[in-house]
C-alpha cells in the first residue's frame, strides 16, 4: 500500500490535485490519499507496516513539517517526494528532472541541521529561513490561512522592506 500525504496549503492550494496525479502515476498499485495536517504523523508512521510506502505531496515546508513531526527521526518506511509546492526548491536541488517525477526522500531525512528555539529543536531539510525570507514565508502562510489563493512573495518582500519587516538582534548558531 502507498499512502500519499498531501499538504492542502502547498502549491497555492493545489496539492490535493497533485496528490491525485501522483496516485495516477503509481497505478495500478493501491493508494490512499490523506491530508497530512489532519494526522498525528508520528503515530501514523509508527503503525505503518514496513512494506508500505509513503509519498509526500507538497512543497519544501511539507518536507520540514513531516520530519519535525517525526522528531527528526528518519522513517523506517520508504518515502518518496512528489513536488506540489510553489517553488519546489528542494526538488530543484536534488533532481535535474522536471516536477512531474518522484524522488526517494529517506537519505535526505538523516543528519539534518537543527535550530533550537525556546528549548524546542527544529529540523530543516532545505535551509532555515530567517530575516526577510523568514518574514515573507510567515506573512505568506498567514495569507494562505486566511484563504488567499495567490500569494505574491515579491510583493510581500517589498511591502515588508518598506513598512512591516523590522530586523531583531539575534544570535544564529
Amino acid at each position: 500500500m502507498i499512502h500519499i500525504l498531501y499538504n492542502p496549503l502547498a502549491g497555492s492550494g493545489r496539492s490535493e490535485e497533485k496528490a491525485r496525479e501522483a496516485a495516477a502515476l503509481l497505478a495500478p498499485r493501491e493508494t490512499e490519499i490523506l491530508d497530512i495536517t489532519t494526522l498525528d504523523t508520528a503515530a501514523f508512521m509508527k503503525k505503518l507496516p514496513l512494506g508500505d510506502e509513503v509519498v509526500l505531496s507538497g512543497g519544501d515546508g511539507t518536507i520540514n513539517y513531516f520530519i519535525n513531526a517525526l522528531g527528526g527521526q528518519p522513517p523506517r518506511q520508504g518515502v518518496l517526494y512528489y513536488p506540489a509546492g510553489s517553488g519546489n526548491d528542494f526538488m530543484h536541488d536534488v533532481s535535474a528532472k522536471d516536477n512531474s517525477t518522484m524522488v526517494p526522500l529517506n537519505r535526505y531525512l538523516a543528519d539534518l541541521p537543527t535550530v533550537e528555539i525556546s528549548g524546542k529543536r527544529y529540523y530543516f531539510v532545505n535551509g532555515v529561513g530567517y530575516g526577510i525570507d523568514g518574514y515573507c514565508c510567515e506573512v505568506g502562510d498567514i495569507q494562505r490561512s486566511e484563504g488567499k489563493k495567490n500569494v505574491n512573495y515579491t510583493a510581500i518582500a517589498i511591502k515588508g522592506l518598506l513598512f512591516g519587516y523590522h530586523p531583531v538582534r539575534a544570535t544564529v548558531t
